[in-house]
């Protein structure tokens, strides 16, 4: 595959030989894992259950009936769809199949799609029906129009649509046992050093870039993820975000998996996701941003009887919270991880100030992390802060077919360069982690990345701007949101006109401007670049502000 970028063979050879890459493939790591552990729950979700033995089967029959579609190994899928159970059974399902996830997110539209798609020859597409508000399965159809490549559109929950290909219902009618053994065929045939998913970078200029995982390094980062937390066959991992996204997949579907755990899967509704978590005594729980606020939700409590461990990530932790966990007797930790790869996590046995205060340690033991000056390769001593850059058995060496971004991505000796600031802190002699910041122009809005200058590209669209600045705007539920900075011709836009303009473009909904500010000009700096400092300070202090006056001066 000439567009990626492959490990050095040295680096292969030494992972190999250190124990971390394996010999299998993901589908058969799976499958290993199941047949050790048939009769415990491997799935929980809202809408009903599946041990390990019914999850291998029924995901057997699906990988059977993709092939009977003529879907050949190696040939990628693009995922839209929620949390839910048969999203679980068609990713090892697709996975089986040899086929490759496109990790995208129900909420991209023809704008990301469209581009992604074409970018990785995408021969199918599965989609969701019934989601709220928007036909994604019209959506799938009206993508597939035009495309080079994309023959398929498969769905979930619309068993009687005619409009695609139900897969709860292929191969349904076949032997098990014939399904196995076309299953054990194609993944025979499959290297563990080949490409098994493409997941999505937050997106640092334009449409987001496309991330290679490998079926041996990708098993290995969540196998050391679950190692981490000391997770075994009685683990039950709740999770809340979205599932198919690198977090989803690494977190709460491979990782828990890897130790015969239970992935105990909710959605972003605490109203009927707590509930959930009660009744089926999870022991471990992720909390992105956009949950920080769970604990003052009135189930928590219930929700967190048997949790022994609560894992935050997301942003920098505000202190009351974890402090207010910890009061609960919830041992509190974090987690910092990224797409491209590299995991931080502080894990049992770290003290309580390295909890607090850092997202720790890496997960393997042949990580490398250095904290360069931003814009160089001088490595800083600890303490200092610069830019976070790593290299590792689980950090990606390249971009999918992108050798200019991956030219200044990359260190001259292949360090992945983070745009996020970081530091060294030295707590009771090791040597944890601690972001403090980003040097790229992105919005983390609640946990998804959000490119600034890709925006704003957007919003010079509109016939009546000639000017646009989008920065973060502090933001209580999600952390950030995006504030528009708009310079307009004939007044001024409502944001309703602006959300019209974003929607028309095919814009996923979570990009969208949530804030307008006008100008007659944008302030620049003495040297003439634009001054986004000075847009940052002023709407922070505006928004601070207006939540002062609306919660009694408890912002």
């Amino acid at each position: 595959m000439g567009k990626l970028v492959t490990y050095p063979a040295d680096l292969r050879r030494a992972y190999r030989e250190a124990g971390l890459w394996g010999p299998r493939t993901l589908a058969d790591e799976f499958h290993r894992v199941a047949r050790a552990h048939p009769a415990r729950h491997a799935v929980v979700a809202l809408d009903g259950r599946l041990s390990y033995r019914e999850l291998d089967e029924r995901s057997d029959l699906l990988a059977a009936g993709l092939a009977g579609l003529g879907l050949a190994p190696g040939e990628p899928v693009l995922f839209q769809v929620t949390n839910r159970l048969d999203t679980v059974v068609a990713w090892y399902g697709v996975l089986k199949a040899g086929l490759v996830p496109v990790c995208t997110l129900a909420a991209h539209r023809g704008h990301e799609i469209g581009e992604i798609s074409r970018r990785v020859g995408a021969t199918a597409h599965l989609v969701e029906a019934g989601t709220r508000g928007f036909d994604l399965i019209a959506f799938a159809l009206g993508q597939r129009r035009d495309h080079p490549t994309l023959r398929h559109v498969l769905t979930l929950g619309a068993r009687d649509d005619p409009r695609g290909i139900p897969v709860e219902t292929l191969a349904a009618d076949l032997d098990p046992g014939t399904a196995r053994e076309t299953v054990a065929r194609i993944q025979s045939a499959i290297d563990p050093d080949d490409v098994a998913v493409f997941q999505l970078s937050g997106g640092t200029t334009g449409v987001p870039k496309v991330i290679p995982r490998l079926h041996a390094e990708y098993w290995y980062n969540a196998a050391a993820y679950a190692r981490s937390w000391d997770w075994g066959p009685h683990t039950r991992v709740a999770h809340l975000i979205p599932v198919i996204h690198n977090a989803g997949i690494v977190c709460a579907v491979h990782g828990p998996h890897s130790a015969g755990a239970c992935l105990v899967l909710g959605t972003p509704d605490l109203d009927e996701s707590l509930p959930l978590l009660a009744r089926e005594r999870a022991t471990h729980v992720l909390l992105g941003h956009g949950h920080f606020r769970a604990a003052s939700h009135p189930a928590f409590a219930a929700a967190t009887a048997s949790v022994t461990q609560v894992v935050l990530s997301g942003s920098k932790i505000p202190p009351a919270l974890f402090d207010g966990l910890e009061r609960r007797g919830l041992w509190s930790g974090q987690l910092f991880g990224m797409g491209e790869g590299l995991f931080l996590t502080t894990r049992p046995g770290a003290p309580r100030e390295a909890r607090a205060t850092t997202v720790g340690t890496p997960l393997s033991e042949l990580d490398e992390i250095r904290i360069l000056e931003p814009g160089s390769e001088t490595v800083l001593p600890d303490g200092e802060t610069g830019e976070l850059c790593c290299r590792g058995p689980y950090t990606l060496r390249g971009y999918f077919d992108a050798p200019e971004h991956n030219a200044r991505a990359f260190t001259s000796d292949g360090f992945y360069r983070t745009g996020d600031l970081a530091a060294v802190r030295v707590i009771d002699g090791e040597r944890y982690v601690s972001i403090e910041g980003r040097i790229k122009d992105v919005i983390n809005r609640g946990g998804e990345k959000i490119n600034a200058e890709e925006i704003e590209l957007l919003l010079v669209r509109h016939p009546r701007v000639s000017a646009a600045a989008v920065v973060a705007m502090p933001d209580p539920r999600l952390g950030e949101r995006a504030c528009a900075f708009l310079v307009t011709e004939g007044g001024p836009l409502a944001l309703s006109e602006v959300q019209e303009h974003f929607a028309a473009l095919g814009v996923a909904k979570f990009k969208w401007p949530e804030r307008l500010e006008h100008l007659t000009e944008m302030p620049r700096t003495l040297v003439g670049k634009l001054d986004k400092k000075r847009l940052h300070a002023e709407i922070a202090e505006k928004v601070t502000a207006e939540l002062a006056s609306t919660t009694g001066g408890n912002p």
